[in-house]
């Protein structure tokens, strides 16, 4: 639990806190302790603190766009990309009852665990963490609002073909299962993708497939 950011040279020294940060409400209830929701507050306003520092220092843009690409790398989809890093939802502490967390639980546990980098470590390590994780995003301008399918969708509508999502495996225990999904364009097989559910692993597949297209 202590060596989940290890990679990134980080190591949590408050085991209470950062069970905290992985704690949902749930699990908390059940278990008379605290959940993340709190250091998710926190979490959230240095994650900001970092970006926009990051982009008013790297990107000559108004004060508009400015805060248009912030939201894009601050964004639940994006925060659940970074925690995929970490592998951050082996981690969480859910209560009976649900099988596994699903993005908005992740995103905000990811919140909680740069709130405990923050309290323990500081500002400069938390945008050290950034430069690392986060700024590889935006320099390949990752677009985590993007519906990948709907786009693919629409590139293939102008030339008049059709386009299949099949399932062709699907391993892992119930509670962190991985799919695996092609997506088929004119009955050939363009892409696949992985996902920790059935919709995301086509959204990898579409976002693979229409940037072969692209």
């Amino acid at each position: 639990m202590k060596d989940i950011f290890k990679k990134y040279g980080i190591k949590f020294k408050n085991l209470k806190l950062i069970t905290e940060a992985l704690t949902h409400s749930s699990y908390a209830n059940e278990h008379d302790t605290v959940s993340y929701e709190r250091l998710e507050y926190l979490g959230d306003a240095v994650l900001e603190i970092a970006c926009s520092e990051y982009l008013y220092k790297n990107k000559n843009l108004p004060e508009g766009q400015l805060s248009k690409l912030r939201s894009l790398y601050v964004c639940e989809n994006a925060l659940y990309e970074y925690s995929k890093e970490v592998n951050l939802s082996s981690y969480i502490l859910l209560g009976n009852g649900i099988e596994e967390a699903n993005k908005t639980i992740i995103a905000d546990v990811f919140e909680a665990c740069i709130a405990v980098i923050y309290l323990e470590n500081g500002l400069s390590t938390v945008k050290r963490l950034f430069d690392k994780l986060i700024v590889p995003y935006i320099e390949r301008e990752e677009d985590f609002l993007k519906d990948y399918k709907t786009l693919l969708q629409e590139s293939v509508q102008t030339v008049k073909k059709s386009v299949e999502y099949k399932l062709i495996s699907e391993s892992g225990p119930a509670h962190k299962k991985t799919f695996e999904v092609e997506v088929i364009i004119d009955g050939l097989v363009y892409a696949k993708g992985v996902g920790p559910s059935k919709k995301e692993a086509e959204q990898n597949a579409a976002r693979i497939a229409y940037n072969k297209r692209a």
